[in-house]
């Protein structure tokens, strides 16, 4: 039986992939479950420091909840059946980890966008860090035409990453987006061929993991901490991150192998 969601390590890098591509990398129950569980798993992790998150097929990155099996397990149209149905279910903590929404999950996540971004695969999508995506790729939000709304973070998170009206023509007139116009709009960072989208996936995860695990995950962390507050206190979240990794061993080392001429090796810590 196919696994429709898969978790790989390469090294310092893990690659997560929507494997149902015969329905468009819909989420289903289990997918749901199994992503969550990666992403526990990799925060947890300090050997892991970037993450590649893409979809199976050529179709579509995920075009977000299963309307046959998820969303009717929500709205309770349909009784739960297996495990997977339950879990979902019972803990809402799945939820948040799926769509990378108000957890501790500081390690760069990479999107590689190989087809449509829709709904909550759209959602998940706002919750990483650099997006690469083909040209035929389009972003869309067309909750609201099948009776419900964007529940998994695009709310609050969208209208902070594009222009006001660029987010509400998708959200309130179901026009999807164009990679070129997402390109435009700063929702992604750059627009490959096919054939190139996993390689530049991987080089931007490698050239992450390259750096300082806790320079990077401070980063991220503070400059997400930061979003939305007074600058007197994303100047104190600031000089917070500057002294955990001024604490750090890599802090010593990034200068000193730069001044050997050398290449860093970065432990952590």
């Amino acid at each position: 039986m196919t696994v429709p969601f898969l978790f790989e390590r390469e090294g310092h890098v893990a690659l997560l992939s929507f494997n149902r591509p015969e329905k468009r990398n819909a989420i289903c129950p289990e997918s749901a479950c199994r992503f969550a569980d990666a992403i526990a798993e990799i925060a947890a992790d300090d050997e892991i420091r970037a993450v590649i998150l893409t979809g199976a097929g050529d179709k579509a990155f995920c075009s977000g909840g299963d309307l046959a099996q998820t969303l009717p397990l929500m709205s309770g149209a349909r009784a739960p059946e297996t495990e997977w149905d339950r879990r979902l279910l019972g803990d809402p903590g799945i939820n948040d980890r799926m769509a990378l929404r108000g957890i501790a999950m500081h390690k760069p996540i990479i999107a590689a966008v190989n087809g449509d971004c829709m709904a909550a695969g759209m959602e998940i999508l706002l919750g990483t860090d650099l997006r690469v995506a083909v040209p035929e790729a389009r972003f869309a939000l067309p909750e609201a035409a099948r009776g419900v709304i964007p529940f998994a973070g695009a709310l609050a998170r969208l209208s902070r990453q594009i222009p006001y009206a660029a987010a509400m023509e998708i959200m309130l007139a179901n026009v999807p987006m164009t990679a070129e116009d997402a390109l435009r709009h700063g929702l992604i960072n750059r627009i490959v061929a096919p054939d190139e989208l996993m390689a530049t996936a991987r080089e931007l995860a490698e050239r992450v993991s390259a750096n300082a695990p806790v320079s990077v995950q401070q980063i991220k962390a503070t400059v997400l901490a930061a979003q939305g507050r007074p600058l007197a206190e994303g100047y104190a979240l600031e000089d917070e991150a500057k002294a955990v990794v001024m604490a750090t061993e890599d802090a010593r080392e990034g200068p000193r192998a730069f001044m050997e001429k050398r290449t860093p090796i970065y432990r952590g810590r």
